[in-house]
């Protein structure tokens, strides 16, 4: 099976341990009213006045049909520019619309099912008629679901299709592509594809695609990083030695007892401690593939002033660009927060990871290094203080 209508079970048609077992990274899924009577959050205007802000992740792609050809700009564009635009074939996107729209960010809740730290972001697309990126293949999870308008997707779900790319494009397009399956989505309908399968959509009218997508770091990047990090840390007194040294042979030649010394020396820097390591993939997970930083924003207040107005009314907002997670480590915890790692109780690190805002009954509820730990985030800029229920909009 591999189309299911999501009205009874929402957003997935089935129980999330159902679908974590016989689809996640395994086979393409199409979920008919994913989302029933879905309103976009978002208008194309918005968007595009979203692709003009300095600090937004934006693009443009075009295709030139009769000539097969396609073109790629990057923002942050001009105003004026949009509504001189063709009407066809050419596609908006924007990365991270869900760090600049609280709405937009709140769909993240649907997802509960997968751990936070695997969701990357949400992308925005507006395609004008016909627009499309191309057929390609991404390396990673991603739900596309579909806010306004219709899109044809094709898919390519057979066990080994032809993933060569084109050299006549600076996009990473299929030189080859075969589909399987065809499906028209409108909105609230969604297609969830695992890494590696061939997919291409195209806009029948103009249309709003919402592309939930993973961090899957690749296994080059994960050692990249662990080496650096063990690197960093290392004791410089471990070195290459060789005490049982005999007369070489041949002096110049590197013999395969050497190789062995070369690998022994390097078996000394492993990690074998779990919390070393856990620690490392904490930092590492919090800061990876992440487009924007953490900075304070307005006058600090001070400690004896948040605990106040959280008393009356006010929440700690995370913002937008902190990302955190936790494990357990024994009886305690360990806060990852973009990178840093805070040791406090397990139950101040679930609360704090878990929560995009703190209430007053949240913060009171922390033991005091839990609140220690906060008001050090708050002065770093992970939160702001909302004393209203429309302010701590945190944008870019």
């Amino acid at each position: 099976m591999i189309e299911v209508d999501g009205r009874q079970q929402p957003p997935l048609g089935m129980a999330p341990a159902d679908f974590l077992r016989d689809y996640w990274q395994k086979r393409p899924l199409l979920i008919r009213n994913a989302f029933t009577d879905f309103v976009s959050p978002i208008e194309p205007e918005d968007l595009a006045g979203l692709a003009c802000e300095e600090a937004a992740l934006a693009r443009i792609i075009s295709h030139d049909r009769p000539r097969d050809a396609w073109h790629v700009r990057t923002g942050p564009f001009e105003e004026d520019e949009f509504p001189g635009m063709p009407h066809q074939d050419w596609t908006l996107l924007v990365q991270d619309v869900d760090k600049w729209d609280a709405d937009i960010a709140a769909l993240l809740e649907h997802f509960r099912f997968l751990p936070r730290w695997r969701i990357d972001d949400i992308m925005v697309s507006f395609a004008a008629p016909g627009g499309s990126v191309g057929a390609h293949v991404d390396q990673y999870d991603v739900f596309l679901l579909q806010a306004q308008g219709h899109r044809r997707w094709q898919i390519d779900a057979s066990d080994s299709p032809p993933v060569d790319f084109r050299n006549d494009v600076e996009l990473k397009l299929l030189r080859e592509f075969n589909p399987t399956h065809d499906w028209l989505l409108g909105p609230g309908d969604m297609l969830y594809l695992p890494p590696g399968v061939p997919h291409h959509g195209v806009a029948e009218d103009a249309c709003l695609t919402f592309s939930v997508g993973m961090r899957a770091p690749s296994a080059a990047e994960l050692l990249g990083d662990f080496v650096d990090t063990l690197a960093a840390e290392a004791d410089d007194r471990l070195r290459y030695r060789d005490p049982d040294l005999a007369p070489p042979a041949d002096p110049a030649e590197i013999d395969v007892e050497a190789i062995n010394r070369a690998v022994e020396a390097l078996n000394m820097l492993r990690m074998n401690d779990p919390d070393r390591l856990g620690d490392w993939f904490g930092r590492f997970i919090t800061l990876y593939r992440s487009a924007g930083e953490v900075m304070p924003s307005g006058p600090e207040r001070s400690r004896i002033e948040i605990e106040w107005d959280l008393d009356q009314g006010a929440r700690l907002v995370r913002h937008p660009w902190s990302r955190m997670a936790w494990r357990s480590s024994g009886r305690e915890g360990r806060l990852f927060a973009s990178g840093q790692v805070l040791p406090l109780p397990a139950s101040d690190a679930a609360c704090i990871a878990n929560g995009t805002a703190l209430d007053g009954e949240a913060y009171r509820a922390l033991t005091q290094t839990g609140r220690d730990v906060v008001f050090d985030l708050y002065r770093a800029g992970h939160y702001v203080l909302d004393t209203d229920e429309g302010d701590g909009d945190l944008g870019g």
